[in-house]
């Protein structure tokens, strides 16, 4: 989303809107504050831009390099990928993000950082992502999932060759 005051809106709904009590599970609390913070950046995508979030119309079955929709089929943990975001590398992960196109980072962002399944995140698209994403289903978003983590995984290959 960017940094700046688009950022802090974001922060705000999020800490806003977050379910979260000292009674609840800690799991439960930084679900429910992820689960914020997306819709709340979602709803500022769409209002970038009503269209931006369609849901992919007639998409083939999708034959990507890598078979299964989990961050470890790109060879790296889903403790990695937190370091790789969080750490010293973070600018070139931010820059790789930025490079995707919009439908890929959201999905990616929701499936690998945010942690929601297939299910969860067609259900955040199709809810938050404008009248154009009604059709997202599971399916579609562990297709477009896959080409992330393609991205992804070329994108370690060429780090590790240091290209």
């Amino acid at each position: 989303m960017g940094e700046g005051e688009d950022s802090v809106r974001l922060v705000e709904a999020a800490v806003a809107n977050a379910e979260v009590s000292v009674c609840h599970d800690p799991l439960v609390g930084r679900k429910s504050s992820r689960r914020a913070l997306s819709i709340a950046a979602l709803d500022l995508l769409v209002e970038r831009n009503a269209v931006l979030l369609a849901a992919p119309e007639g998409l083939p079955p999708v034959h990507t390099c890598i078979e299964d929709d989990e961050v470890a089929s790109a060879g790296i943990s889903t403790e990695e990928l937190e370091s790789m975001i969080g750490g010293p590398d973070r600018d070139r992960v931010r820059k790789w993000l930025a490079s995707l196109p919009t439908p890929v980072r959201t999905v990616f962002v929701l499936r690998a950082v945010a942690g929601f399944t297939a299910g969860e995140t067609a259900d955040l698209l199709t809810s938050h992502g404008g009248t154009q994403a009604a059709g997202w289903t599971s399916e579609a978003v562990r297709g477009v999932f896959r080409q992330g983590l393609c991205s992804l995984a070329s994108q370690l290959i060429h780090a590790s060759t240091g290209r």
